[in-house]
C-alpha cells in the first residue's frame, strides 16, 4: 500500500465552504474575538489610508475584503497556503483587484520574499497560530517597514479549556484531508508572557497583550488574546 502524504496547506480545504455557498458579501464588520460577534474592530490596526497591509492566513479573505471596502487601505494582500482557500477567496472577492491581492503561499515564505514591504501585518486566528513563532515573527519584523505594526488574535487557552502553554510548544489539533480522512495539524496556543518574549526576541517593541473574554458560553468557546507590537526602527 502506498502512503500518500498530505501537506499542511491541504488541511484547510473544507474550511468555510458551507458559508461561501450562502454568504458571498463583503462583511460589514471585522472582529478579533473568537466568537466573531463583539469586541474591538479594525480600528486597532490604525489609519490604513495609503498603507500596504498583509493578512497572514487570510482564509477566504473576508477580513481583507472588509478592509478594502470599509477602511480605505491602499492595498491589502491576503496570504494563505491552502489551495482550496485561495480558490474560494478568488471566487468571492476577486473583483476587488487590484486593491485586494490574493496570494497562494505559506506566510513564512511570503514574508521572506517581501522584506520591507508592509506597513501593517495582521492575523485573525491565522498563520500566527499555525506556524512556529520563532520562525514567523522574525520574518514578519523584516517584512514590515521600520515602525510598522503587527496585530494578531490568538487563543488564550485551548478550546477544551486546558491552559495555554508556558513555553513555545505546539499541540496536535484535529483536521481533515480533502478526502475527509481524520488527521492533525500543529497549533501554537501560548501564554501571554511567552508571546511577549518571542516578539521581543524577534525585533518588536511596544508589545501589548489584551485578554478579550468570550462573549458566549458553551463547548469550544474560548477567550482571545489580542496582541499588538511595533517593529523596532
Amino acid at each position: 500500500m502506498v502512503r500518500v502524504t498530505i501537506t499542511p496547506s491541504d488541511l484547510w480545504h473544507h474550511y468555510g465552504r458551507t458559508r461561501a455557498e450562502r454568504d458571498r458579501e463583503v462583511p460589514d464588520t471585522f472582529h478579533w474575538i473568537w466568537s466573531q460577534d463583539s469586541g474591538p474592530g479594525p480600528e486597532v490596526l490604525g489609519d490604513l489610508s495609503g498603507r500596504v497591509v498583509g493578512d497572514l492566513g487570510a482564509g477566504a479573505a473576508r477580513h481583507a475584503a472588509h478592509l478594502v471596502v470599509h477602511r480605505e487601505a491602499d492595498q491589502v494582500v491576503a496570504v494563505d497556503a491552502s489551495p482550496g482557500q485561495y480558490e474560494m477567496a478568488g471566487g468571492l472577492f476577486g473583483y476587488l483587484l487590484p486593491r485586494l491581492r490574493i496570494v497562494s503561499s505559506d506566510a513564512l515564505s511570503h514574508l521572506k520574499a517581501t522584506v520591507g514591504t508592509y506597513d501593517v501585518l495582521y492575523s485573525v486566528f491565522g498563520a500566527l497560530d499555525f506556524t512556529d513563532p520563532r520562525e514567523l515573527l522574525p520574518a514578519a519584523a523584516l517584512a514590515l517597514t521600520p515602525g510598522g505594526r503587527l496585530v494578531f488574535s490568538t487563543l488564550a487557552h485551548y478550546l477544551s479549556g486546558a491552559p495555554a502553554q508556558p513555553d513555545v510548544v505546539s499541540a496536535a489539533v484535529p483536521a481533515r484531508t480533502p478526502e475527509g480522512e481524520a488527521t492533525t495539524m500543529h497549533r501554537w496556543v501560548l501564554q501571554e508572557h511567552v508571546w511577549v518574549k518571542v516578539l521581543d526576541e524577534a525585533g518588536f517593541t511596544g508589545i501589548s497583550v489584551d485578554m478579550l473574554p468570550s462573549a458566549v458560553q458553551g463547548p469550544r468557546t474560548a477567550d482571545t488574546l489580542l496582541v499588538t507590537a511595533t517593529r523596532r526602527p
